[in-house]
């Protein structure tokens, strides 16, 4: 059988040509709404086109468009290269696709139209929710079909983190996405009051912890030892990481609702496995970071390696910043600011897109049959203007967000708000432009590293590898 003695590269391809495609147009979604926060008109009145509506389409469009097709294409390249086997089923591969595209049509086509749970980052209705529950079963059947067959006795901790990105989600998406459909475009949640906010913040925290840290570490350790050329730095260390971080992560999501109706003790319980958080997220980054021993001197050339290993650095300090600003103290004054939203974009723009960048940079050769992308000088580019992009856009936001923060909680001596909000709205006004900037750099990044996919692709052709003969010693 010849399909058996090759790897499947083809639902590797169109993920991983998807995902940057996906990636433009959600960071242009991003940044037309924060042109509109600098220059309101842009909406040109029209209801499709006002921030409420597109913002749901841009967070959507950036973590399980852009973000999700980078998880399938890079989780089906490592799990086949470190099982030495096939994918599990060609077909069901095949269904994640397009099942997984068709969710993001469906996406485009009904939240600018309004159509929305109002559960932020699970905005989409409940047919939607129906078939990206049909996709992510199949995805998991693929993923774990093809573990149980490897030729390979070891799981590679990348799998690890794959795997356990792969469960968690799916239990989050059912048990937040639970609702009473009234009509075809509308449904109700079936939870009430303070515990619906809980449910949805244990699951959109975790959608940060699971779908936007567990599965992209498992790109890390992955990408970074291979781009290096040598073993991760501790084996040992990054078991101790996946299974620190999966039990940690779980019990973080009330620190979203600190001063609210939930709980005090909640409120507490979040805050405690938030500040616990930081060892093992620092413990996967030094692990990774360290991974480059006596080869630092690769960063000089390598461009590619720019993105993994500056996107790790991003990691770090996203994951020192959140504990941080989980500390009931600090989050009385960062709550509902604009500094919330820079740490969201440090993690996002710099941990996230930076290591799905840096692993697609590395695939897309690999899969056309080309010794490197067409040009090292234009990812050189790349990786300064999303750097300087990512820069100006979180520290805008901090300097705003921190303003924002002490000129609601100033009182004159008789006790009155020294500012309006109006006025507070207006002293922003030059850091959402700079904040604006720095998208629009970041989205100019994304449109040179398309313009480099596509000369290589063009310049190469589609291939499949072969799948390496089992040796003698396969099992020890």
């Amino acid at each position: 059988m010849q399909s058996q003695s090759t790897y499947n590269y083809k639902v590797v391809r169109q993920f991983a040509i998807m995902a940057v495609v996906w990636g433009i147009v959600g960071m242009a979604v991003g940044v037309l709404i924060a042109a509109q926060l600098v220059w309101p008109a842009l909406n040109f009145d029209t209801p499709w086109l006002t921030y409420s509506r597109l913002r749901p389409l841009h967070t959507n469009a950036v973590i399980f468009a852009f973000g999700g097709c980078a998880l399938f294409a890079t989780s089906y390249y490592v799990v086949q290269r470190t099982c030495h086997t096939r994918l599990f089923s060609d077909k069901l591969a095949a269904l994640t696709f397009w099942g997984w595209q068709l969710v993001i049509v469906l996406a485009v086509l009904t939240l600018p139209a309004g159509m929305t749970s109002g559960k932020e980052y699970a905005e989409l209705e409940w047919p939607i929710d129906l078939l990206i529950t049909v996709v992510w079963v199949s995805y998991a059947i693929v993923f774990f079909g093809t573990l149980t067959k490897r030729k390979i006795k070891h799981i590679y901790v990348a799998n690890w983190f794959y795997g356990g990105f792969i469960l968690t989600v799916a239990l989050l998406h059912v048990v937040n996405s639970m609702a009473i459909p009234v009509s075809l475009t509308k449904s109700y949640s079936v939870y009430a009051g303070a515990a619906d906010a809980m449910v949805q913040w244990w699951y959109g925290h975790n959608a940060v912890g699971f779908f936007l840290t567990a599965g992209f570490l498992g790109m890390m350790y992955y990408f970074i030892p291979k781009q290096v050329g040598r073993p991760v730095y501790s084996y040992r260390l990054s078991v101790v990481h996946f299974w620190a971080l999966i039990f940690t992560y779980m019990w973080a999501g009330p620190h979203h609702l600190h001063y609210t109706a939930l709980p005090d003790w909640t409120q507490s319980i979040g805050m405690v496995f938030s500040l616990i958080l930081l060892a093992p997220s620092w413990g996967g980054m030094i692990n990774g970071i360290m991974t480059l021993s006596g080869a630092w001197h690769k960063l000089r050339t390598d461009p590619i390696l720019k993105f993994l290993i500056t996107a790790l650095s991003f990691y770090g300090m996203s994951t020192f910043e959140g504990p941080m600003m989980s500390i009931k103290t600090v989050n009385a004054l960062s709550h509902y600011t604009d500094w919330t939203i820079g740490h969201v974009h440090s993690g996002a723009l710099g941990w996230v897109a930076m290591i799905s960048i840096g692993s697609i940079y590395y695939l897309v050769p690999r899969l056309f049959g080309r010794e490197q992308m067409h040009s090292i000088k234009l990812i050189e580019t790349h990786f300064w203007m999303a750097t300087i992009g990512v820069v100006l856009y979180i520290a805008s936001m901090w300097i705003s967000g921190v303003m924002e923060g002490i000129m609601w909680r100033a009182a004159n001596p008789d006790g009155t708000l020294t500012y309006t909000f109006a006025q507070i709205v207006a002293s922003k006004y030059p850091y959402l432009a700079i904040r604006f900037l720095g998208g629009f750099l970041y989205l100019s990044g994304m449109l040179v590293m398309a313009y480099n996919v596509f000369k290589t692709v063009a310049q190469g052709k589609p291939v499949e590898a072969d799948i390496p003969a089992p040796v003698a010693h396969a099992h020890a």
